[in-house]
């Protein structure tokens, strides 16, 4: 019922149908007009022609009779070809009369079918009797007889009875006709269903590819020789290239996505209004937010700095290129070099804007920056100190027995204070560049080097009267190198003699964690690390308390050297502390 309503509903479906029917009942109105018209006139002819047959044989007859026979065998004559009959003499007057009394009708010599036949021709008329009142079909030819020499022999039959038979033919006819138009109509019909389902099956085909259903192998089943099938060919034929045009496509897109949402680099694209047309993790990541915009919303709603804005308005504005740095939400601390350019596709105005974060790269600026300022400060003091008692002694201080050897040992003092900066900056470099180069490591006894540790700073234990505990050896190996790892261990046993609390105790420990850890713990009970200064005492050259580091003779690079050796074999250091009570730290190694 559904495809049936469909057929009926559908416009070129009537247009056709009723296009059909029009013709048909045309050529078929035409038709039967044409045939009545003909069957008429044949009918017409074939009476015509059976009256002059008739008249042929009643004429051979009428010559041999007298006048007074005539009327009596007119009578006959009517009687036997079912017509009426008349004889007239030359002058018109009526001899014989079978359909109406003699004597009361009037001259016929002007009556058209007798004149012509008085001139010896075959006069035919139609016309409607004045006597009688019917139309009537005359046929008259000259005859004789045998009182009279010239004489007409008329014949008529009524055109009622002509009419029915007509009007029987041309019922048959016309049933004939419906007949033939009824059964045009159902071909048609059906020729016209079939022909709107071929082009509806086109059509609904055309229109699924442009939607999903093309992804889902939608097929055409038309396969005609004609116009309609060489369409449908066509259309497979570009079906094909779309599903191929469209498959490279969601490859190069899905290529796209990927390579925009891996990116590191945030990527946000505006249009002209300020919407949000595309936004990579990276970029959601820096705004804040943490769930990607469901369709195009205000780029306000995913970062609300007013430069940031100021920015993109000023790209769609001007329509050039701008850069500048500048925190793409405040409160996270992070800031971002943004690349933002004009971008038109479709003939569409909006913007492209790229996010790097450069947090690192200026951590890194100012850490270099520190690092020269304290390198500079660290190498000044020592220098200063060699270049002025080296004048004292060019000054005459040479030559005074009491002081001169006193200023050579601080100058002494401060060279080999020179000497280990330098040693302790080329301890740092090296572990840098073993860290890019990913020195192999190997596996290193972790109590062994404890012990090895130990006996570099005993010396310096004994004289603050410290006591050093190590605990039993419990076979635990790391990986990595064992001079790198004592060098840890060697600064932070030393950091903990030279900290702690004279007359204490340092304690070094090792166990394994869960997670396939080593762990060695250098804890003593001296003045602790401020929580302010926790965060930073891993920097190089970063000092607690600046005068008495120095008196303690360290460089302020020994923790930076434990991170470094640390992160080399994939571990890490950390630090426990509470001013007055000591401090602990924790060097973390891969087990071996």
């Amino acid at each position: 019922m559904r495809t049936r309503s469909q057929t009926l509903a559908s416009p070129l479906f009537r247009k056709i149908l009723f296009s059909a029917f029009a013709l048909i009942i045309a050529t078929v109105g035409s038709a039967d007009y044409l045939m009545t018209r003909y069957t008429g006139e044949r009918e017409l002819e074939q009476v015509q022609k059976n009256l002059e047959l008739a008249l042929r044989i009643y004429a051979g007859e009428l010559n041999q009779l007298k006048n007074a026979e005539l009327e009596q065998w007119a009578r006959r004559a009517d009687g036997q070809a079912n017509a009426r009959i008349t004889v007239i003499d030359a002058g018109g007057a009526v001899l014989a009369e079978t359909r109406h009394e003699r004597g009361s009708m009037e001259n016929h010599a002007r009556r058209p079918e007798v004149s012509t036949a008085l001139r010896g021709g075959i006069g035919i008329a139609k016309r409607h009797s004045s006597s009688l009142g019917v139309d009537f079909l005359y046929v008259a030819q000259p005859a004789s007889t045998a009182e009279s020499r010239s004489v007409v022999l008329r014949l008529a039959v009524p055109l009622a009875s002509v009419n029915e038979a007509l009007g029987e033919v041309r019922g048959r006819i016309l049933r004939a006709s419906l007949l033939l138009a009824l059964l045009a109509l159902i071909a048609a019909y059906v020729y016209t269903r079939g022909l709107t389902a071929r082009i509806r099956a086109i059509q609904s085909y055309a229109e699924s590819l442009a939607n999903e259903r093309l992804a889902e192998g939608a097929e055409l089943n038309e396969s005609g020789k004609d116009e309609l099938g060489v369409l449908a060919e066509s259309l497979r034929r570009m079906a094909r290239q779309l599903r191929e045009v469209v498959d490279l496509l969601k490859v190069e897109s899905g290529r796209r996505e990927a390579i925009l949402a891996s990116m590191r680099e945030g990527v946000l694209a505006v249009d002209e209004e300020l919407r949000v047309t595309f936004c990579n993790e990276a970029f959601l990541r820096a705004a804040g937010t943490p769930d990607a915009p469901a369709g195009p919303v205000p780029v306000v709603q995913l970062a609300r700095t007013p430069a940031f804005l100021g920015l993109l308005r000023q790209v769609l504005t001007s329509g050039r290129t701008v850069r500048d740095k500048l925190p793409l939400a405040p409160v996270s601390g992070r800031s971002y070099e943004i690349y933002a350019e004009p971008l038109g596709i479709g003939g569409q105005k909006g913007a492209l804007a790229i996010l790097h974060d450069i947090t690192e790269l200026e951590r890194l600026e100012r850490v270099r920056k520190d690092f020269v300022a304290n390198v500079s400060h660290e190498l000044r003091t020592p220098l200063a100190a060699i270049r002025g008692y080296a004048e004292t002694l060019l000054d005459g201080a040479l030559e005074d027995q009491e002081y001169n050897r006193k200023f050579l040992e601080i100058i002494r003092s401060n060279a080999i204070r020179l000497t280990n900066i330098a040693s302790d900056l080329l301890v740092v470099s090296e572990l840098e560049q073993e860290r890019g180069e990913q020195e192999p490591a190997s596996e290193v006894g972790v109590h062994e080097v404890v012990e090895a540790a130990l006996r570099t700073v005993e010396s310096a234990a004994r004289v603050r009267n410290i006591r050093v505990e190590i605990g039993p050896d419990s076979g635990l190996k790391v990986k990595g190198q064992r001079f790198r790892l004592e060098q840890a261990l060697v600064n932070l046993m030393d950091n903990a003699v030279k900290f702690g609390k004279e007359g204490g105790v340092v304690r070094v420990e090792s166990r394994q964690t869960e997670g396939g850890l080593v762990e060695v713990d250098v804890a003593d009970d001296g003045i602790g690390i401020p929580s302010e200064d926790l965060p930073r005492i891993f920097e190089r050259f970063y000092r607690v308390d600046k005068a008495r580091s120095r008196a303690a003779g360290g460089t302020g690079l020994g923790l930076s050297i434990v991170k470094h050796v640390a992160e080399v074999f994939g571990g890490t250091v950390r630090v426990k502390s509470e001013v007055g009570q000591g401090s602990t730290f924790t060097l973390s190694l891969p087990a071996a």
